[in-house]
């Protein structure tokens, strides 16, 4: 198992959860899978995994109430998994701390293809040994904006706010990194989706709202500016 990613499959229903185990094995993970909620919070602490797949509706502790579990003790990557697109499912997921998510019911290759996808923005190769994060290029050294509000470290990956360390998810830094290598120009949520989440297909857009709306909370809700139509854009 150290030689392989590590996933921890949080799942209640019997079938889907021994299938997509099965699945997910066959492509080279090493994976634990879970019934529940409170199971799959002592799995994580025990394991430590690479990444967590967790599906919203759980008994004892749900997908959302779990993932901000997570979230306070890691910044580990987690997919959400729900039986329904409503907005509702969605949003709340994200708004816990979840990287993506994954409508069931859903093709193996897919799933496999959006956990590859998250493993590369967090620096793992899909199914074994980790890779070279690819970053977005930002030279040099910090990045200052709004008279010394908000500071950059491009290279240590630290954020300052009013001189306070800011501490972002892997994937809200790659957010800030994306709008800060390129303040005052607009980024669409499409461009957004490659260059973040390392989409070459269209994604649910929803997902850079939301991390946007994370991200605003804190380094300050009008450092990033929405353009109707368009996009976003970082206040130089």
């Amino acid at each position: 198992m150290a030689d392989q990613t590590h996933v921890l499959f949080v799942e209640d229903d019997d079938v889907i959860r021994e299938a997509t185990q099965l699945a997910l094995e066959r492509d080279g993970f090493a994976v634990t899978a879970m019934p529940d909620g409170l199971s799959g919070l002592e799995a994580f602490r025990a394991d430590r995994p690479d990444i967590a797949l967790l599906d919203v509706m759980l008994p004892g502790l749900d997908g959302v109430s779990l993932c901000r579990r997570i979230r306070d003790e890691s910044t580990v990557p987690v997919i959400m998994l729900s039986a329904r697109a409503d907005s509702i499912d969605v949003v709340l997921g994200l708004e816990a701390g979840a990287d993506d998510y994954v409508t069931k019911p859903f093709d193996g290759a897919v799933l496999v293809a959006r956990i590859r996808a998250v493993l590369r923005r967090f620096g793992h190769a899909s199914g074994g040994a980790h890779a070279e994060d690819p970053a977005p290029s930002v030279n040099g050294g910090p990045l200052v904006f709004g008279d010394g509000e908000l500071e950059i470290d491009t290279e240590g990956m630290e954020v300052r706010r009013a001189g306070q360390p800011v501490a972002l998810t892997p994937t809200e830094m790659r957010l800030l990194l994306e709008f800060s290598s390129a303040p005052g120009t607009v980024l669409s949520r499409d461009k957004l989706l490659e260059r973040v989440w390392d989409y070459g297909w269209g994604g649910d857009t929803r997902v850079v709202d939301v991390h946007v709306q994370r991200l605003r909370t804190k380094i300050g809700q009008d450092r990033i500016e929405t353009v109707r139509g368009f996009g976003y854009k970082l206040k130089a």
